[in-house]
């Protein structure tokens, strides 16, 4: 007779072993679930790390708790944990039956269900397992647990937010933490050798500053000076060094008071290269007092 059982209910168990079965549908979006397997003590903790059977520890040292592989059936995929219960020794009180989901949340495996099947492979029980807020990566399904000279199964659907480690960590697993993430590299010598060698610029400055006098010479302060951005050096030609960049001359500083500076005639190149004649001297004019006439013929001359 099978069982239908809800969060909470047991079940007295008459086998002598039983196969615990996860199944859910791997639909889109649905994670991965691994079955696993917790040997507890009277203390609610196991006993040494050989006590957790999952995926990376199949077998208990005992050989009486097992992991076996991932199936397809035709509800979708399955995996199972098989207990020898009559054989388990006394120091073993109860077998947690877990269930994990890669570190994601529980909510988006709508059908997953725990079935218990005998020695022989008959059901005795089904439990559809809900998580009870969907955040849970780690779920208790339920749990194998002795009552006088016999076992009994109750189902539980007990959650953890912190996934398979932090389930195991409850219990008493030790867990090795991932250590720091290494330092980030430095710069490499040899390759900042190589590139000096070729000729190729190590660091490209951002800007250059033109230096410019800081007072005008009646003491008035100037502008800022002009940011000119530079430009990386190129690589010499057959092992020259590079040239030098060319000098930006500093703007010339305002006049005084804001008058503009007198600027200088230039001068007049003469031709073919010959040194210009100063121009003659003026000549001046006659005074008007010593102007006199030619002389006159008779008939202009005035009778007496």
């Amino acid at each position: 007779m099978t069982h239908a059982m809800v969060k909470g209910s047991n079940i007295p168990l008459n086998a002598s072993g039983v196969r615990a079965v996860l199944r859910w549908s791997p639909v889109a979006g649905v994670p991965d679930v691994d079955a696993s397997a917790l040997l507890l003590g009277p203390d609610g903790r196991v006993r040494s790390d050989a006590d957790f059977v999952f995926y990376n520890q199949p077998r208990h040292p005992s050989g009486l708790v097992r992991h076996l592989p991932k199936q397809r059936v035709a509800e979708g995929l399955a995996d199972s944990v098989e207990v020898d219960l009559a054989a388990l020794d006394a120091g073993v009180d109860r077998v947690a039956i877990c269930a994990s989901a890669d570190e994601s949340p529980f909510g988006l495996v709508s059908d997953l269900r725990l079935t218990l099947h005998d020695a022989g492979g008959e059901p005795l029980a089904v439990f559809d397992v809900v998580p009870d807020t969907g955040s849970e990566s780690a779920l208790i399904c339920g749990e194998l647990y002795r009552r006088g000279e016999g076992w009994k199964f109750r189902a539980l659907g007990q959650g953890y937010v912190n996934g398979l480690i932090g389930l195991a960590t409850e219990f008493g697993i030790s867990v090795d933490e991932d250590g720091p993430a290494p330092d980030a590299p430095g710069p490499d010598p040899v390759a900042s050798h190589a590139r000096q060698t070729a000729g190729e610029p190590t660091s490209v400055p951002q800007s250059v500053s033109v230096p410019a006098p800081t007072a005008a010479p009646d003491g008035y302060p100037l502008p800022a000076p002009t940011q000119v951005p530079a430009r990386p050096l190129a690589p010499p030609a057959y092992g020259y060094p590079p040239a030098e960049p060319p000098t930006v001359p500093a703007p010339a500083p305002a006049p005084a008071y804001g008058y503009p500076q007198t600027q200088q005639a230039p001068l007049t190149v003469p031709a073919y290269g010959y040194p210009q004649a100063p121009p003659p001297p003026s000549q001046p004019l006659a005074s008007p007092t010593a102007f006199a006439l030619p002389p006159q013929g008779p008939q202009f001359q005035e009778r007496r």
